[in-house]
């Protein structure tokens, strides 16, 4: 897969992410297969904290994933358009080097 290709791929759920790692561009895409991994790891985050704490946890893993799902579409938006912008809050961090 080309750059383009691997960097909206990575962001369709965690088997679109193993799928990019495995047969896309990792190097043309790094930054985009970063953005997707966060923001993955922060949605898994969000159903987790949702379904251990009871109410609170609702309302608040609620707020977060409406939050992780707004930030899914701009890096998929940007991913399309083969744009290296980083998303709210979340963009900042790096586990992929």
């Amino acid at each position: 897969m080309d750059k383009k290709t691997t960097g909206w791929v990575a962001y369709l759920t965690w088997i679109g992410f193993i799928v990019a790692i495995c047969a896309g561009d990792k190097e043309g895409a790094k930054f985009h297969l970063n953005q997707a991994l966060v923001i993955l790891i922060a949605g898994t985050i969000g159903a987790l904290v949702s379904i251990i704490i009871p109410y609170v946890g609702f309302i608040i893993g609620g707020l977060w994933n409406i939050f992780v799902f707004v930030c899914w579409i701009l890096g998929l938006i940007a991913a399309i358009n083969e744009e290296e912008k980083e998303v709210p809050l979340l963009g900042q961090i790096k586990i992929l080097k």
